[in-house]
Formats: structure tokens, sequence, C-alpha cells
């Protein structure tokens, strides 16, 4: 009786896939609230792709892990007000500021957020935005293209998919400010106890910083358990792997344009169309108990 009932239990959790083993994805939903798409994954609110006309870029918030229920990204604290969670942005774009606070100096603005596939084991948002300062003509147009999925219970998946086309030649001066980001919760940061890891096996800001990976992982231990959020850079993306900029406090972002080819810009010809992607593995576990290194590979060849 007792080896039957050891029977039935070790299938059951097989078949609701807490052995770590493939799960069926969950239903996900998508709604449309104003300037605002909330992701739902099951009965569980995910995030929201805020895109305002009043903000300076589009963005997610809050990105909630699977467990805990608490976001694994942060948003605007007092000392980097121009760091929103998960973002994508530039600074010294012809002369405008498409990253930092202030309207004045440039925004990224919505002009088309919808959602494509609302419901189902995943959905589909895409959205176009101009960027735009006062008295100044617009010098990019990007175009992009955000799936989220939940292949188990303890992954939530974002896969951020951008066209980015220039209006105009286009100069990046160098800068640390700029494309896909993301601002950590204080929580799972290396200042407050937790891990931030390379492809390399590299710990920290020290030993990150600079580094061309192709992903890094951020994690840390909640009353929940552990859980985390990793970057991963797609190889097809023009600069790949691009260095990262990371800071202990809880940063990370592969930016080209801090390590430009002449030391100096970045330039892009008037009708030049870069495609970047990206995904974001929101997890439960450690970087090795999350299979990161084994979620890339299927990642690249996708």
């Amino acid at each position: 009786m007792y080896k039957q009932h050891r029977k039935y239990l070790l299938v059951t959790l097989l078949l609701l896939g807490v052995c770590g083993l493939p799960a069926h994805g969950k239903n996900i939903s998508a709604t449309k609230i104003g300037n605002r798409i909330d992701v739902t994954i099951g009965n569980t609110f995910f995030t929201s792709y805020h895109f305002a006309d009043n903000e300076k870029y589009p963005f997610f918030y809050p990105v909630n892990a699977p467990f805990s229920g608490n976001s694994v990204t942060s948003m605007r604290n007092g000392e980097y007000p121009h760091h929103s969670s998960l973002f994508f942005g530039c600074d010294m774009v012809n002369g405008g500021n498409y990253w930092q606070e202030g309207l004045e100096r440039g925004r990224i603005v919505s002009i088309g957020a919808r959602i494509i596939e609302g419901q189902g084991e995943r959905v589909v948002i895409e959205d176009e935005c101009i960027w735009k300062r006062p008295d100044a003509p617009s010098p990019i147009i990007d175009r992009r293209k955000i799936l989220i999925s939940a292949p188990s219970d303890s992954l939530f998946v974002i896969d951020f998919d951008i066209e980015i086309e220039m209006l105009m030649d286009v100069t990046i001066l160098k800068t640390n400010h700029s494309l896909f980001s993301a601002r950590i919760d204080p929580a799972l940061s290396v200042k407050q106890g937790g891990v931030m890891i390379n492809s390399a096996g590299r710990e920290g800001e020290k030993a990150t910083f600079g580094e061309a990976s192709p992903w890094i992982d951020c994690y840390g231990t909640r009353r929940a358990g552990v859980e985390g959020i990793a970057l991963m850079q797609h190889p097809s993306n023009k600069w790949y792997p691009s260095p990262w900029f990371t800071r202990d406090y809880g940063f990370i972002s592969p930016t080209p344009m801090y390590w430009p080819e002449d030391d100096k810009e970045t330039q892009l010809k008037k009708g030049e169309v870069i495609r970047l992607r990206y995904r974001v593995l929101v997890h439960a576990g450690d970087f090795k108990e999350a299979g990161i290194a084994d979620e890339f590979e299927k990642y690249k060849d996708e």
C-alpha cells in the first residue's frame, strides 16, 4: 500500500511539473488599461508594460517573481530616478538624452502599443515608438515585439525584440546609458547579499564590468526562497556579445556604446535598421537550479 501511494505521489508531482521537468505553459492573458498593458500568468499578476505619453520611455514594472510575487526589479529610487525597472533607451543621441530624467531632453514616445495575442500559452504585444525632443528632428523610430510566456511554475519569460531605424545620420557619443537594461530590486543586489554572475562564472561588479558575456543572472534570498532575473542578448545582435555595465547596487546592461570601436562614438547611417533581441528570465532558484546556461543554449538557436 505504501509503495502504491508513493508511486501515485511521484506521478502526480511529475504531472504538476514540480520535479524540475518541463511543464506545459500556463494560461497567460493581457489586458490594455489606459496607458499600460497588464499581463497575468494563471491567476497571478506578472507585469505591466507602461507607455504613457508623459513618461521618459516605455518600461515594464513590476516584474514579479513566480513564488514570492515580489518584483525582481526596482523603480526610480532617489539616487537614480532615471532607472525605471526594465527598459530600453539611450543617451548622447544627436545631442538628445533618451535615458535620464527631463522630458525636454528627449523622450521615446509610444505611438501604437497594442495586443496582438491576448490569451493562451503566450501573449504578444507590439509597439512603435518615436524618439523626439523639442525643436529637433526625430533621429530614430523603433518597432518592438514583446512575447511573454511561462514554461513552468518557476520560470517566466519576456522576449524583447526591437528594430531601431535611423531617420537621419545618427551619432551616439560614448555613454554608459544605452539600450536594454534592468534595475534590480535592492533585496537581490550584491550589496545586500545577492549574487551577480555571468556566463564565465565571474561574480560581482569588479569581475563582470566591461566583460563580454551572453548573459548575466542576478538572484538573492527572500522569505519565499531564492529567486532572481537573468538578462540575455541574442547572438544575432549587432555588437554581440556586448560588454556589460554592471553595478553591485543592482544594475545590469549589455551596453556597446560605452565601448565604441574608436573609443569616442558610434555612427549609424540614415535608413540603417538594427534588430536587437533580448530575453528576460524571471526565475526561482539560483542560476544552476534555474538552468540559465541551458536556457541560453535554447535561446541562441531560436
